[in-house]
């Protein structure tokens, strides 16, 4: 089992920046991806980063150039930074890892962009 836990969502005005923490604990060996998903209202949880044990990482278009995802191994823990944030990032945003036990998740942690 992987225990996740998000921090750092909250309010903030377009443009402003954010960054979002997932502190991961338990069975996290052999861990082969980490990602970071959002759910707005009325939609489906899209990924919006991803970074694998490599170290490449893949974003969707929507946050391409804004939005950074990177990982600190010693603290075991993923980030992902946002800047020029938009009324349409509100969401509420999720971590993910996967390893050989399966796809583990994060509670969520609300994101709120105002215009």
């Amino acid at each position: 089992q992987v225990q996740l836990v998000e921090s750092g969502g909250g309010l903030v005005q377009a443009g402003g920046s954010l960054r979002l923490s997932c502190a991961a604990s338990g069975s996290i060996f052999s861990i082969t991806a980490m990602d970071w998903y959002r759910q707005a209202p009325g939609n489906q949880r899209e990924r919006v980063a991803s970074i694998i044990s490599s170290g490449n990482t893949n974003y969707a278009d929507s946050v391409k150039g804004r939005f950074t995802i990177s990982r600190d191994n010693a603290k075991n823990t993923m980030y992902l930074q946002m800047n020029s944030l938009r009324p349409e990032d509100t969401a509420v945003y999720y971590c993910s890892v996967t390893n050989f036990l399966g796809q583990y998740w994060g509670q969520g942690t609300q994101v709120t962009v105002s215009s």
